[in-house]
């Protein structure tokens, strides 16, 4: 802990998912963790129970709500909804919002920022991306890609007005010139995707990531698996699918049936993805019209959809902090982590009521 106090961590401390990766205890000095018993342990607080590292939400907005950008104060309360949810690591899949003031908040959990979405002229929520045309989005990828933390975020379908139905928002083309250029300044690519006619042009162009992939079909899972393009099916979003079809019925038909067909096919589409080998982690898209919090609630949804439990707990722990790059609960990592009264991995629906939250070596919650 940054104040020079020692925690102890007992119980059974999981840094990964086999019963060959538990530790009975852990210390934090500093802030960071140590597995060597320190100076000072006779004095230290105590936490007892099972401890995963901090969860991760790798689709949520924080600075978001349903109209756009929210002030400060707001974006702190959904922060801190996410921190009680033991949510410590966020990976903000865009925003039109400056969060970079929370870095400087050390109880407030640690977050990956996407840049603004960038979307197609009228093909997105208002008030929500840069809306630009094809000529324009090698260059505002360019910029995004700088602003961001290593990812920019693309809208690659939306409802098509004309049309009355979702489809794609980019030429191959220029897509891939786009991600190219992200690629070439380090940072990643990911994309929302309701519908299928987008998804083969963004991953034959080289994106990394898809999120909600609800279009994925049998023809297209090989190629994701094959490319090893991640997936967040951010499955609490996509049970609003019909309640939006119903809203929408009256003036776009096809449109809303479609959205029902993805819906009705949403576990099968994510079962099939993981039993391919596609990489799926665990994110709520909280921040526009749902709540932040829902961490827990979207890894029942991949349990529900037939991953198996230790696969999806991963989704949200060990596997997705690999993915983004940040420790876990190694020697010397900061002390994010959470504690709970039962192990996860024996029944994830633990996950909803953790006993202690750490952040930076201090207990938050």
């Amino acid at each position: 802990m940054s104040d020079g106090a020692v925690l102890h961590v007992k119980g059974r401390v999981l840094l990964g998912p086999g019963d060959d990766q538990v530790r009975d205890e852990l210390w934090v000095v500093g802030g960071r963790i140590t597995y060597t018993r320190p100076p000072g342990a006779r004095e230290a607080r105590t936490v007892e129970g099972w401890a995963l590292p901090g969860l991760v939400d790798a689709h949520c907005h924080v600075g978001l709500d349903a109209h756009g950008a929210v002030p400060d104060e707001v974006a702190e309360k959904q922060a801190l909804t996410d921190r009680e949810a033991g949510a410590l690591l966020l990976r903000d899949a865009g925003s039109p919002a400056d969060t970079r003031w929370t870095d400087d908040r050390e109880d407030l959990p640690k977050i990956i920022r996407a840049g603004r979405h960038i979307a197609r002229t009228r093909r997105y929520i208002r008030n929500y991306a840069h809306e630009i045309e094809p000529g324009d989005l090698v260059a505002y990828v360019d910029r995004e890609a700088r602003r961001g933390d290593g990812w920019v975020k693309l809208v690659g379908d939306w409802i098509d007005r004309d049309l009355g139905d979702l489809s794609a928002c980019w030429p191959r083309e220029a897509a891939a010139a786009a991600i190219a250029r992200a690629h070439e300044l380090g940072a990643r690519v990911t994309a929302h995707c309701f519908a299928e006619d987008s998804l083969r042009d963004l991953v034959e162009s080289g994106i990394d990531c898809i999120e909600h992939a609800t279009g994925l079909t049998e023809d297209l899972i090989p190629l994701f698996a094959e490319r090893g393009v991640a997936i967040v099916p951010t499955l609490v979003n996509i049970a609003t699918f019909p309640s939006l079809a119903a809203g929408g019925e009256g003036r776009f038909p096809r449109w809303s049936a479609h959205m029902r067909r993805l819906h009705e096919r949403r576990y099968d589409t994510v079962r099939a993805a993981r039993d391919a080998g596609i990489p799926v982690y665990v994110g709520t898209d909280a921040g526009g019209s749902l709540p932040h919090g829902l961490v827990a609630a979207e890894v029942a949804e991949l349990v529900k959809a037939g991953i198996p439990p230790v696969e999806a707990l991963s989704a949200t722990a060990w596997g997705a902090r690999s993915w983004l790059g940040r420790p876990g609960l190694e020697e010397g990592a900061p002390a994010d982590l959470v504690v709970y009264e039962t192990d996860p991995r024996a029944d994830v629906r633990v996950l909803a009521a953790p006993r202690r939250v750490v952040l930076n070596g201090r207990v938050v919650g």
